[in-house]
């Protein structure tokens, strides 16, 4: 299966729609662009389920492979696509996040903590402090 992203005239994701293979074509990309372009209109631009932050995941474990990323990430509605970069950027979770060149990801501007206890600590970003917050703590 092929995913394929409608792109408004912004360039503002609108859609992601599946289609088969063989629907799509033999050749991945264009074929398949065109394919959807003649089918439903507007602009269209494949994406890959398996790719984010520029590496691609095997379906099966979820894990890094040696599959070929696509557009640095999976598009969703609302999502932006970046004709320079070829890329796939969501929407900013926060004023304050800077975009990530490398993965076309958003990234805080203090990292999230990470603990070394045997506690789990849950956070939370907090745009006016513009910090991570503690929100709740499971113990094991």
């Amino acid at each position: 299966m092929a995913h394929f992203a409608e792109l408004d005239d912004q360039h503002v994701v609108v859609r992601v729609i599946v289609v088969s293979n063989e629907d799509a074509g033999s050749l991945p990309g264009l074929a398949g662009e065109a394919f959807c372009t003649n089918l439903l209109g507007g602009r269209w631009k494949q994406t890959s389920y398996n790719t984010h932050g520029g590496v691609h995941y095997s379906p099966a474990t979820n894990q890094p492979d040696d599959g070929v990323p696509l557009r640095k990430n999976y598009a969703g509605v609302g999502y932006s696509y970046d004709e320079t970069r070829d890329a796939f950027i969501p929407p900013s979770p926060f004023a304050s996040w800077v975009l990530n060149e490398d993965t076309c990801v958003w990234d805080p501007p203090v990292p999230r903590p990470t603990e070394s206890a045997p506690e789990e600590w849950f956070y939370q970003w907090d745009e006016p402090t513009r910090n991570w917050v503690v929100v709740a703590r499971i113990q094991p």
